[in-house]
């Protein structure tokens, strides 16, 4: 499988998503700068954290505007995977991959910490390795992680099944404790939260690297079906 971790002018978390795909999976995980235009060689497209163009304007807005956003688009149009991690979640939404905006905590304050997530739903590619109502720890920093969303929209994402993950013990006063959404699809998940950041255990957990492993196996599945389905019609 191929990964690409999107770079954008001050992405901080780039290496780390990239070097906590390859430990987990064994997987090739190219760093790709924001001015590509074409993704197609990859199987899956990750977000990461950090402070995209400086986030000078608001966090991912512009960001959004970046010649890949385009192509991470047309990916996800086509099925293929997209992970948005923290400043890649904000871009995610930004962009309007996912419904929603993130703003500036509630609490005013930038939180680093380890959080407490429930698991929401684990029927998607991204939480298969969870237990329904499972409580796993994924580190937070962000000081605009507030998820909101009109009343429309979170009972579009209730009755879809599209919360993911929500906190424990809310940090920043997102509405209904929301963590981490999944679009209509189900192939693209944007959360707060770092799963890169959990994946060793001097990491103090390694909850993370099931993220990455129900990817794996998810990609690696359907590229089994591809393939035997072409070899059927040939």
């Amino acid at each position: 499988m191929k990964w690409a971790v999107i770079v954008f002018p001050g992405s901080n978390c780039d290496e780390d998503a990239a070097s906590a795909i390859r430990e987990v999976t064994g997987d090739e995980a190219h760093l790709i700068w924001h001015d590509a235009s074409d993704l197609s060689d990859f199987d899956a497209i990750v977000l990461p954290g950090g402070f995209s163009y400086g986030d000078y304007l608001r966090s991912g807005a512009i960001a959004r505007f970046s010649p890949v956003v385009e192509a991470v688009k047309r990916e996800a149009q086509k099925g293929k995977l997209v992970l948005g991690i923290c400043n890649g979640f904000q871009v995610l939404t930004e962009s309007h991959l996912l419904p929603g905006a993130l703003l500036r905590n509630d609490n005013l304050q930038f939180r680093c910490e380890m959080t407490e997530l429930v698991v929401e739903n684990n029927q998607s590619p991204f939480t298969a390795d969870y237990a329904i109502g499972e409580r796993i720890r994924i580190p937070i920093a962000h000081g605009e992680g507030r998820f909101v969303a009109d009343d429309t929209t979170l009972a579009k994402l209730q009755t879809g099944r599209r919360v993911a993950f929500t906190y424990h013990a809310n940090p920043n006063g997102s509405v209904q404790n929301i963590a981490g959404i999944l679009n209509e699809q189900g192939n693209v998940l944007g959360l707060m939260p770092h799963p890169e950041r959990a994946v060793m255990e001097w990491m103090d957990s390694v909850d993370g690297r099931r993220m990455f492993l129900s990817m794996h196996r998810y990609m690696k599945e359907a590229r089994a079906l591809v393939g035997a389905n072409g070899s059927a019609n040939s």
